[in-house]
């Protein structure tokens, strides 16, 4: 037998990508390919690149100059190693890559990565490979599934993609060029992946898509579902007891999908819902077809349904002719909300969309300055909102061991970090837990009802140890 090759994978950005560079291991695997964490040391190395963050292809050059040396140094050593580019900015720029690091083997586009086996093979034979074309085939109809211990190494919590692309066009946006137009898995596809996931433990599934409530998928009963019935489906498959989804449309929240939050004990109270902007013509700048009382309503259908429900939202601050007052009013906007967690980004320009070309720029000081303004106030109001657990009981699902000895690490319903000292027995079950204290991000505290070692004794110890993590996961979407 073969000895195993080496296989790292470096991810950018958003929980898609996190996604797919999972399932480009599962791709890998039958080809002899085992995953490391060392680049050093793998005889194929992939970049997962995001297109959204500011300087992401400037980020890419860079971190190929640092694997050229590491990929001359296995040649000297007598080894060869292997580069790939993968996702949006190969989408977006898979030519310029080429010409510009020679060091590449093969650059592939999201929609592509199921053809990395014999993107592999054209670069032995013929020294590189591209593929950037949107393909006429669905890639999830030729991805292997995970294997079983895979599955179980991964955690018990999972990604699912159901949907993909956008047909919104937001002007600061590249995703509908470098994921395509919205298109929607079918049901039963879905619903045997989350059974397979939840037959290898994963108890806690999070649903993505680029514009996830945008879902439209074939049902069984041969008509169009919209993401509240999928849920209200897999909500009844045995093992899962979480349910999530992101990233979310204001344009794109329907009546079923706000029920489901009414009715639906898995469906967690925590809901992504980006709003970019307070200021309507700013909006309107955007192509976000909504209004800020449009969003505001939204919020209210989904408070009406559920009481307890919270929000997180991603913002960008100076959007090209963004006046000091277009941006009080996202800050009115925030204070009228109030969120537990958000995302904010100063504006930058993405090569292609039709706010690079926008000539009424708002200068780098007046972004530093509204950008430190609004996270200080989202800032604050998510404090306020961890602070608040202090003294209830909550329910935690259970993850991991933490870094302190004895420590389990879980997370609440609105994915606040919740640490206990407890059994690795645990982990996998949703139990009570009662909030002592805060630490930065992190909720401390002990089982409900159990004999746990006092949270006081340890909190000195605590401060390099919690996990600095916001309350909310999610990355900038849609």
């Amino acid at each position: 037998m073969k000895p195993p090759r080496k296989l790292h994978i470096k991810s950018y950005g958003c929980q898609m990508n996190v996604y797919d560079a999972q399932r480009m291991v599962d791709t890998l695997a039958p080809e002899g390919f085992v995953e490391t964490d060392s680049a050093e040391d793998a005889d194929l190395v992939i970049l997962n690149t995001c297109h959204i963050r500011e300087k992401a292809s400037e980020k890419v050059y860079s971190e190929l100059g640092r694997l050229r040396a590491a990929k001359d140094e296995a040649a000297r050593q007598g080894r060869e190693m292997r580069i790939a580019v993968a996702g949006c900015v190969a989408q977006a720029e898979g030519e310029e890559i080429i010409r510009r690091a020679p060091t590449v083997d093969v650059v592939v586009g999201p929609q592509s990565y199921h053809h990395l086996p014999q993107l592999l093979a054209r670069a032995k034979s013929e020294g590189r490979a591209l593929e950037t074309e949107f393909p006429v085939e669905d890639k999830f109809g030729f991805l292997p599934a995970p294997k079983p211990a895979a599955i179980r190494a991964r955690g018990i919590s999972a990604f699912v993609t159901v949907q993909e692309g956008c047909d919104k066009f937001c002007t600061f946006c590249v995703v509908p060029y470098t994921r395509g137009a919205e298109v929607s898995r079918p049901v039963a596809k879905i619903i045997d992946d989350v059974k397979r996931l939840a037959d290898n433990g994963v108890r806690e599934i999070t649903l993505i898509g680029q514009n996830v409530n945008a879902y439209h998928g074939e049902g069984p009963d041969g008509r169009t579902w919209p993401l509240g019935r999928l849920l209200h489906h897999l909500a009844e498959i045995e093992g899962i007891v979480r349910l999530r989804y992101s990233t979310s449309h204001p344009r794109d929240v329907d009546d079923s999908l706000v029920a489901a939050h009414r009715d639906l004990a898995a469906l967690m109270p925590f809901v992504h819902l980006p709003v970019q902007s307070g200021s309507d013509r700013i909006l309107a700048a955007m192509n976000r077809k909504h209004t800020a009382d449009d969003y505001r309503r939204v919020i209210d259908r989904f408070r009406t349904a559920r009481q307890d429900i919270a929000f997180s939202s991603d913002f960008i601050v100076g959007f090209p002719g963004e006046t000091e007052g277009e941006f009080a009013a996202t800050l009115a906007l925030v204070m009228q909300i109030g969120y537990a967690g958000a995302y904010s980004f100063k504006y930058s320009p993405r090569p292609g969309t039709p706010a690079a070309d926008m000539q009424e720029t708002v200068s780098a000081a007046e972004m530093d300055e509204r950008l430190v303004r609004l996270q200080e106030l989202i800032d604050s109001q998510q404090s306020a909102f961890n602070k608040a657990m202090i003294g209830n009981t909550v329910d935690v699902l259970f993850e991991r061991a933490a870094r302190n000895p004895g420590q389990i690490v879980g997370r609440t319903a609105y994915l606040q970090p919740a640490h206990v000292f407890a059994s690795p027995d645990i982990i996998g079950q949703v139990l009570p837990v009662k909030i002592e204290s805060l630490e930065r991000y992190s909720l401390l505290g002990e089982l409900a009802g159990a004999a746990a070692r006092p949270v006081s004794s340890t909190l000195s110890t605590m401060t390099n140890s919690s996990q600095q993590t916001s309350s909310s996961q999610e990355t900038q979407g849609a």
